[in-house]
């Protein structure tokens, strides 16, 4: 499944023709190329200050002084600063797209799961974005309906399967949030050097105080850096698919299964009958 451009809509070859309507930014067509700056240029400035900087860094007078133009030049693409922050949060979940889903529900989660994280380190800033404004960009709905797909054969109801979509989305972006140095926000301190040596000595001194016992066992100074990250998510991950497995094939003995075959009396569904 191809991602969607900025400002494409889906099942189109282009942007929608005729004048631009109000609304979302969605449904507004992007001014014509000739103009400068674009609004695919004004997109990539914004993401390359945010991932440097941090969300809150991106504002209308530093992305004009990246592309060298007026603040005045970028105002006519949006209305709010919301929707430029919309357009730079679909434009990265195109990384989340997978272009073949495996056959396997499993698997298939599972991927998506790897890809959605990919994006999440090479942009902190998408969990922050998501937990400030609904994003349902082309790229995100095209997500969205991968994790859809990926457990259309088990027979659950769509409810399940949505909870299925928002537990996988949900575990994967807050691992990546809570990676030690993932944030490039001003200010942080987590790749400091003075910082994390003064941080390891503390941890070290409370394990040494004998009232953290399992803190000293594991070593406190695997708190502050991400050697373990990708080990628990593969593990976090194995036993959240491990659940839905299980939930899924008590749903399915509950749940009778249609005949396959004419006279056939109906029995228990596997996960993946329908």
């Amino acid at each position: 499944m191809a991602p969607t451009p900025p400002g494409q809509h889906p099942g189109t070859p282009g942007p929608a023709p005729g004048p631009a309507p109000a609304g979302l930014i969605w449904t507004r067509p992007p001014k014509e190329k000739r103009e400068r700056p674009t609004r695919e240029a004004i997109v990539a400035a914004a993401t390359d200050l945010a991932d440097t900087h941090g969300l809150d860094a991106v504002s209308i007078r530093r992305i004009a002084a990246a592309l060298q133009t007026r603040p005045m030049d970028l105002y006519g693409h949006f209305a709010r600063k919301d929707e430029l922050i919309d357009l730079m949060a679909d434009q990265a979940a195109a990384g989340a797209v997978l272009d073949e889903l495996p056959r396997h529900w499993r698997d298939a989660l599972a991927a998506i799961a790897h890809a959605l994280r990919a994006v999440c380190l090479a942009h902190p800033w998408i969990v922050t974005a998501a937990g400030r404004q609904a994003l349902i960009g082309p790229n995100v709905i095209r997500h969205v309906e991968q994790s859809l797909q990926a457990t259309a054969a088990l027979g659950l109801d769509w409810t399940t399967r949505l909870a299925i979509w928002r537990a996988v989305d949900s575990y994967t972006m807050g691992h990546a949030h809570l990676s030690p140095g993932r944030d490039h926000s001003d200010g942080t301190t987590a790749d400091d050097p003075g910082w994390r040596a003064a941080a390891g000595a503390y941890l070290q001194d409370l394990a040494g105080s004998g009232d953290f016992p399992n803190l000293a066992a594991f070593g406190a100074a695997g708190l502050l850096h991400g050697d373990y990250d990708e080990l628990t998510f593969e593990t976090g991950l194995n036993w959240l698919l491990t659940g839905i497995a299980a939930d899924a094939q008590a749903t399915a003995r509950a749940t009778p299964c249609r005949p396959k075959f004419p006279g056939v009396s109906p029995g228990p569904c596997s996960p993946g009958d329908t």
